[in-house]
């Protein structure tokens, strides 16, 4: 990764409808972006879609995300590829939707 950020999310599979955004505040005071696909979680289906969502909400091509960790669970952590200052301007915008 030459430029980019690593993000935490909170991935909620199996949703009614698919949406990046929103602040999810965990019991030890971490905040991760929430992240909701309808995919199921199975054979990585929803890992997947929540990728393409998060390059979708941050206009990023798919190839430039990707999961580094959290594959089995909901608290995940994605690599973004790209210029760290627009990233981190959308991030905080999606966090506050």
């Amino acid at each position: 990764m030459a430029q980019g950020f690593l993000l935490r999310v909170r991935a909620t599979p199996g949703a009614s409808r698919a949406s990046v955004g929103g602040k999810w505040a965990g019991p030890n005071g971490d905040t991760r972006l929430v992240v909701r696909v309808t995919a199921a979680p199975e054979k990585g289906k929803a890992n997947k879609a929540a990728a393409e969502a998060i390059a979708k909400a941050f206009g990023l091509p798919k190839s430039a995300v990707s999961i580094t960790a959290g594959e089995t669970d909901r608290l995940k952590t994605f690599a973004l590829d790209g210029d760290p200052g627009p990233l981190a301007a959308r991030l905080a915008a999606l966090l506050e939707e």
